[in-house]
């Protein structure tokens, strides 16, 4: 620290200079000294924590910036459909995924250390809406061969296996029991989160990919057997999901108005049950046990429901309600018991804040401990006792219980597999075993994907039909699997953007060259780390990135007043003006986005845009060795990371 005049004044003994010195030193000298390791700025690609975090390996930073209009389509292509492309190369389904996914890459997302995360749910959901009015369809598809795959289970991962296996030229066929194809996404979520216009949209548009036939209302294990499929095809995909919901451990937990919410949920959804109870228990405190209190209150109750129509009798498939009980809802009383306090709930947080806008009760940090019951058998009421979590378990704390008074107790504390008539294929949890390349673990030609492994995310579910069909792609061509890549998404690839903009390098001449830089045969001084590499925050510049508020999208969530028989869809797409400035929000971390940074502030001038004939993404600039002095300064002020220091020039 500089010493101040009085302070030189007032010290006789001060010295600017100790004994011995006799060198003038400049500022600049004291601060700044060029790299003497002959290291050179090289433009290494990694991958975002957002693609990172994103079970489905979407490339978010690449769809993003393509919607900002940093990476530009090909001649004749729209931002719009270049985005559906990008998107969708790992996930067929952006309106839907847009709207109810937990999006953990936007808890990942590095902006979190600026401001507030980039959107990235909402801007899925302005390129999957964008698409279904435009009318995208995807890329033309390779003709079939010969191979044939028969896919169990018509949910999110047997249709994303569906759509990456005819994309490499193999066809197949779904079994569903269901009459529908949608899986989780039409019976598990209710239609106010995925509107059946989109979500029929989505899956209509793979079918049309065609030789992806369908065979529903079809139960493999009772209408046909596993041996006739093992004769009929060449693989098979076990995509099932898990369809049976787990009762509460408790005695009495058989009660028959004690149901469990995937149950509840399917029937609301198959247009089953139209009113509910009208006092409604579910534990739970995940997404699941969300949609379930936020139905019931929007499905209320009638005083004057015949007993034959209560609503385990509609649930467990016996009745169905008319339709016209409808016009006779009053408001329910729903409560949702939860283990956890509700900050660390598993629910979407803005999940949990809409069910209590509608009026749902939380009680959290709470623990069933016993169901009281009738002399019918039927349940009356719940106790509860509040609970603290001791090496995962929960314990009662005494003296702390006390009783909600129901008439309906909804179990949302997990789901598991129906494997009746799928035993053999089957673990001790009722689920099935797969190993990292996603084949069964003791039936080699039969491959699991989705839930059925562990129960988990959609998006967990269709990053696994992906790295499946990988997997049935190699088996049916008996080549090895081989080693997967330690992160395992769908990354931007710089030779296949080269090559869609005729840039791609020429042909190796095979002679003798003491470097590439003025080669066309190699991409030069560029490395491709994303299959490895993660990059953090910490090799960001952070300071380049101003405060720049959120986007929110347009959500309909009525109050508690207003939620019976509301049935309107929960969130409207952003316009394209919001779309592209959100997007503009991301730091495309890993990745040049054009700032200039690097031009700007080399000293040597050593730093370049490339000429714009040769430009691409990724391909932005490039340096002159004959003048980099090595100073990284080109390093320290690049916001995105996208360039180290390391060995370079000719």
């Amino acid at each position: 620290m500089a010493a101040s005049k009085d302070e030189v004044n007032r010290k006789l003994t001060f010295r600017i200079y100790e004994d011995g010195d006799h060198r003038w030193r400049s500022q600049g000298e004291n601060i700044f000294n060029e790299d003497t390791s002959n290291k050179c700025p090289t433009y290494v690609h990694r991958t975002p924590p957002c693609q990172g975090s994103c079970p489905s390996g979407e490339d978010i930073r690449g769809w993003l910036n393509i919607v900002r209009g940093i990476e530009l389509p090909p001649e004749g292509v729209s931002m719009q459909e270049y985005a559906f492309r990008r998107s969708t190369d790992a996930n067929p389904f952006p309106s839907m995924m847009g709207r109810v996914c937990p999006a953990p890459c936007e808890q990942g997302c590095n902006r979190n250390n600026v401001d507030d995360f980039v959107g990235i749910n909402a801007v899925e959901q302005y390129i999957g809406d964008t698409a279904k009015t435009e009318g995208f369809k995807f890329e033309a598809v390779a003709a079939v061969g010969k191979h044939r795959v028969a896919i169990i289970g018509g949910g999110p991962a047997g249709l994303a296996a569906a759509y990456q296996l005819r994309r490499k030229g193999i066809s197949s066929t779904i079994f569903d029991e269901h009459d529908e194809l949608g899986g989780m996404f039409r019976y598990g979520i209710p239609g106010y989160r995925t509107p059946r216009d989109f979500l029929d949209h989505e899956i209509n548009r793979i079918l049309e990919l065609g030789d992806i036939d369908t065979r529903m209302a079809t139960r493999v294990g009772r209408d046909v057997s596993i041996a006739e499929l093992e004769q009929e095809y060449d693989a098979l995909l076990w995509s099932i999901g898990c369809q049976s919901g787990r009762g509460l451990p408790l005695e009495h937990g058989d009660a028959p108005n004690c149901i469990s919410g995937v149950a509840f949920l399917e029937a609301f959804n198959r247009g089953a049950l139209q009113v509910t109870a009208d006092r409604v228990v579910c534990v739970g405190g995940g997404d699941t046990s969300i949609d379930v209190v936020s139905v019931a209150r929007r499905l209320g109750k009638i005083d004057s429901l015949p007993q034959d129509q209560l609503t385990e009798f509609v649930v467990g498939g016996y009745t169905a309600h008319d339709s016209a009980y409808a016009a006779s809802r009053e408001g329910a009383e729903v409560t949702l018991t939860s283990l956890f306090e509700r900050a660390e709930m598993t629910a979407t947080e803005h999940e949990v804040e809409d069910a209590m806008r509608e009026g749902v009760s939380i009680l959290d940090g709470v623990m069933p401990i016993e169901i009281i019951v009738n002399d019918d058998g039927r349940a009356t009421a719940l106790r509860l006792a509040k609970c603290k979590i001791e090496n995962g378990k929960p314990t009662a704390v005494e003296g702390s219980e006390f009783e909600v008074e129901c008439d309906l107790i909804v179990s949302a504390i997990g789901q598991g597999g129906d494997l009746t008539g799928l035993e053999e294929l089957g673990n001790e949890r009722n689920l099935m075993d797969a190993d990292k390349f996603f084949q069964h673990a003791q039936k080699p030609g039969h491959f699991v994907a989705g839930d059925i492994i562990h129960p988990h995310l959609l998006t967990t579910a269709i990053g696994h039909a992906a790295i499946a069909a990988d997997s049935i792609e190699r088996y049916l061509g008996g080549a090895e699997f081989g080693k997967r890549p330690k992160v395992d998404v769908h990354h931007f690839d710089l030779l296949n953007k080269l090559k869609e903009m005729d840039l791609e390098p020429g042909e190796f001449q095979h002679q003798s060259t003491y470097g590439t830089d003025e080669a066309n045969f190699a991409v030069h001084n560029y490395e491709d780390r994303a299959a490895n590499e993660i990059i953090s925050s910490e090799r960001l510049f952070l300071s380049h990135f101003n405060y720049e508020a959120r986007h929110l999208r347009e959500m309909h969530g009525p109050d508690s007043e207003q939620v019976l028989g509301d049935f309107a869809e929960r969130s409207r797409s952003l316009s394209e003006t919001e779309a592209v400035e959100e997007a503009g929000r991301c730091m495309s971390c890993g990745m040049c986005f054009e700032c200039d940074n690097c031009v700007i502030y080399c000293p040597q001038d050593a730093v370049y845009r490339v000429p714009k004939d040769s430009k691409t993404m990724g391909r932005y600039v490039a340096t002159d060795y004959t003048r980099c002095i090595g100073c990284h300064i080109c390093a320290d002020v690049c916001p995105t990371g996208y360039i180290d220091m390391a060995l370079g020039g000719h």
